[in-house]
């Protein structure tokens, strides 16, 4: 039986903005007993999701994510926040159901309909469930020892994985399924930043799918080719120039997958009258979920716009309808910002079913004080960890 949560709790906390990614000894630290447990149907998400879709839970594991160091750093602080400070970071989540919301009335649902609010439904989880729950608008509020966690991209954790694996697979295992969504029968898929969180899963992934020929860009070509990854060829950049790869020139892929912003690189040897992926008029796709500079700042609208929109807008029409066509692969900017239940729903039936094994970088999972945090967000930022960085938060 679970115990009632105390009124204070142990919580990850960062008191100010760490610019340049550079996580501080005052910034960023392990708070024992003094945070305030969340309140279900009294305290605000901080992430910002409608109360009505949240539930309480114990906290097990925590994953980080390119977002998690972002939000740190204040480069989107229009847009992520934090709305204030301290603030608890992490997103991605694994725990055990504490506390349900209640059931709303007809009639109580009713007012709240005319009004234009959320109602709440009868809750689908029950209390003690184990489950892997995503972050919602913005990933905040969840390295604590409790968390409000929404209830809409959420699924009970198969008794199979661990709550480390959970955390990792909801957070990156679930954006890995969007793109292998894209992935047909016989298809020859690269991928860049294939040893990272996304790309892990991603590998595994486009064998589900059926790819004929599943080849790794990334810093540990050993790492690639072996099981889970399973590639069939991996290079190291900083040693082989993927693009000019004779094999791969010789016979291009229908797919690349783009985890590491190499869009430019791309155009610039197609100019070569070469190229290692199929031109859009003979089936080559190329999807990205990133700008083309991992780093980037987020102060205005427009600045987004300029980041995001205008950039893949051009690319997507140029190679649809332009002559980049016959030359260019077609471009596709992919959200996989999973929004709904189902896509963790078939992640975790993935790996119930061993068709997918969760990857860890093996310098975790790290521990939960203040050290260990700092640890993990420092490997975070560094865009070289080897699967997810997972802090593990209490013990099943």
């Amino acid at each position: 039986m679970l115990n009632a949560p105390p009124e204070k709790m142990r919580a990850a906390q960062c008191t100010d903005y760490s610019e340049n990614n550079n996580i501080s000894y005052e910034v960023l630290s392990v708070q024992n007993d003094i945070v305030p447990t969340p309140r279900l149907g009294i305290d605000t998400p901080p992430s910002g999701f409608e109360d009505v879709n949240a539930m309480l839970i114990k906290v097990l594991a925590v994953s980080l994510a390119p977002g998690d160091v972002r939000v740190l750093s204040g480069k989107t602080r229009k847009f992520q926040g934090p709305p204030s400070f301290p603030y608890t970071p992490g997103g991605d989540i694994c725990g055990v159901v504490v506390s349900l919301p209640e059931e709303e009335s007809e009639e109580e649902k009713k007012k709240k309909k005319k009004k234009g609010k959320g109602t709440n439904e009868k809750c689908k989880f029950n209390i003690g469930d184990r489950v892997a729950a995503r972050f919602v608008n913005k990933p905040m509020g969840m390295l604590g020892e409790y968390a409000l966690v929404s209830t809409e991209v959420c699924d009970v954790v198969p008794e199979c994985l661990s709550a480390e694996g959970a955390a990792a697979l909801v957070s990156s295992g679930t954006v890995a399924l969007i793109l292998g969504d894209r992935i047909r029968d016989g298809d020859r898929v690269l991928i860049f930043g294939a040893g990272g969180g996304v790309g892990s899963h991603l590998c595994q992934l486009a064998r589900v799918q059926g790819a004929s020929y599943v080849a790794g860009v990334g810093r540990d070509p050993q790492r690639l080719t072996e099981k889970p990854l399973g590639c069939d060829r991996a290079i190291d950049y900083t040693a082989e120039d993927p693009f000019a790869v004779k094999e791969w020139v010789d016979d291009p892929f229908d797919v690349i997958v783009d985890l590491a912003g190499v869009w430019p690189s791309l155009v610039k040897q197609t100019s070569r009258h070469q190229s290692i992926i199929k031109s859009a008029s003979k089936g080559g796709r190329y999807l990205t979920t990133t700008p083309d500079k991992s780093e980037y700042e987020l102060r205005s609208v427009w600045s987004a716009m300029k980041t995001f929109l205008f950039p893949a807008l051009w690319r997507a029409m140029c190679t649809r309808g332009g002559v980049s066509r016959y030359h260019l692969p077609k471009y596709s900017y992919v959200m996989a910002l999973p929004s709904e239940p189902n896509v963790v729903t078939r992640t975790l039936a993935l790996a119930s079913e061993s068709k997918i094994v969760p990857c860890i970088d093996e310098q975790g999972p790290f521990a939960f004080d203040t050290e260990g945090v700092r640890d993990a967000f420092r490997l975070q930022g560094s865009h070289h960890a080897k699967g997810k960085v997972v802090i593990t938060v209490s013990k099943e």
